[in-house]
């Protein structure tokens, strides 16, 4: 719980998930519970596509030492499961060779049948650009280390994409700065982008709304009260900048021949 990457945008802080991410816990008994459910779930043929870092990074730095997403993979090819794993980490490449193993091995849900490959992997930016996930993003790896990540898993033969999550309001948001992102993705092989609009949660100094406010303040002051009007006090954008939004990059990805979903 929790995810030392601590984005300013993130939705874990003042939500349910965790009161800040600057400190995360880990699950310990993790591999045990995953051993247990999968073996119950393989027993009983019951199939599924297994998601791997929907609230929290299974590549933080920690993940170096712990090896804790790796064993986990290791269960899932035990008993040959897919995986889709979303992150914002190049580490993923050390995990290749289960990966690769994953790819040859697994049983697809029959819903998913068709599907090409087994493993699906999405990166997550909010950015393109290695200065400014410097400050969004402090404690991740740079979106040129995941785009090369990208391309290299995508020659391996996976499913790959990127999720553009979340879309930054009156600092990435326009339609040049969408076309170029579509442009990077496709060049470095994604074969998806999954676009999202921001969302703020909480009221208190550690919650994203205040934590992605005091950014702006400090970097971007000509579009806070933009910023604060889009959202005023609500945990997201209005319906018609969300629709707008994604209508655009829609528009841009078929133009540039990249799909808007995973299958």
């Amino acid at each position: 719980m929790g995810c030392s990457f601590d984005c300013v945008y993130c939705y874990i802080n003042g939500s349910k998930y965790a009161k800040k991410t600057n400190s995360y816990y880990v699950k310990s008994n993790a591999c045990d519970l995953v051993y247990n459910k999968l073996k119950k779930l393989s027993r009983n043929h019951e199939r599924a596509f297994l998601n791997l870092g929907s609230a929290s990074d299974p590549y933080m730095e920690i993940e170096k030492e712990l090896e804790l997403t790796r064993e986990i993979l290791k269960i899932f090819l035990r008993f040959k499961y897919s995986v889709h794993i979303i992150t914002k980490s190049d580490l993923i490449l050390r995990d290749m060779d289960i990966l690769k193993k994953l790819n040859d091995t697994a049983v697809l849900p029959v819903d998913l049948k068709n599907l090409k490959s087994k493993v699906c992997v999405t990166f997550s930016f909010s950015t393109v650009d290695d200065d400014l996930a410097s400050l969004v993003e402090p404690n991740a790896p740079l979106p040129s280390q995941r785009l090369k990540a990208m391309n290299i898993l995508a020659n391996e033969g996976f499913h790959v994409g990127a999720a553009l999550m979340p879309i930054l309001p009156y600092i990435n948001d326009d339609s040049e700065n969408l076309e170029n992102f579509v442009r990077v993705f496709k060049k470095n092989n994604a074969g998806y982008l999954i676009p999202g609009a921001l969302s703020l949660f909480g009221s208190s100094e550690n919650s994203s709304r205040i934590k992605y406010y005091n950014f702006v303040k400090s970097n971007f002051p000509e579009v806070l009260d933009d910023v604060k009007d889009l959202f005023y006090n609500k945990e997201y954008p209005s319906n018609r900048y969300q629709n707008n939004l994604y209508r655009k990059t829609a528009a841009i990805c078929k133009k540039q021949g990249i799909k808007t979903t995973m299958v």
